[in-house]
């Protein structure tokens, strides 16, 4: 998957100057990156902090504190599913679940094959639709197990894209 990932390293260069390499930019510089690759490769972590002139510890921290952020690669495909309150109360963990069993992975990890990535978020933002999980930030709501796992079914076949927003 990602171990013989090639680093476009022109483009790399591109975004930190498109920042003009002012620290205050590192989260849009990693999400940038992170839009590129799926994740942050570690080999690119150096630049980052000399071009920027920070603290590698700066750079772990805003890694890991954004969701959006991995210094792990992911899958072709993030899953999150929303636990937030509204998503609780009206079944996200037995999508969760669902997803765990049909993936063969737990929560925060990478299917063997790497199309998938299953996350736990705590608030999507659209509590009147719950569930909701997002699929490539694409919405799904008003899911149950069944119709969550039609969902995930539409991104296994490599020529379809889901556009379904509202399950029904």
């Amino acid at each position: 998957m990602a171990d013989n990932i090639k680093i476009e390293w022109d483009k790399i260069h591109n975004i930190i100057d498109k920042y003009n390499s002012n620290p205050e930019n590192l989260l849009m510089i990693m999400q940038d990156i992170t839009h590129m690759y799926n994740y942050v490769p570690p080999e690119i972590l150096p630049l980052i902090q000399k071009k920027l002139n920070v603290d590698e510890s700066l750079i772990y921290s805003v890694a890991t504190f954004y969701k959006t952020i991995s210094l792990e690669p992911r899958g072709k495909h993030i899953v999150n599913v929303c636990t937030g309150t509204a998503c609780h109360i009206l079944g996200a963990q037995k999508i969760m679940d669902a997803y765990k069993e049909k993936l063969n992975i737990e929560e925060g990890e990478t299917t063997k094959d790497g199309m998938f990535s299953l996350e736990g978020v705590r608030c999507i933002g659209c509590c009147a639709s719950g569930p909701v999980i997002t699929v490539d930030n694409e919405i799904h709501g008003g899911l149950d197990q069944s119709k969550a796992l039609k969902v995930i079914g539409t991104y296994e076949q490599p020529s379809e894209k889901c556009a379904v927003k509202e399950e029904g």
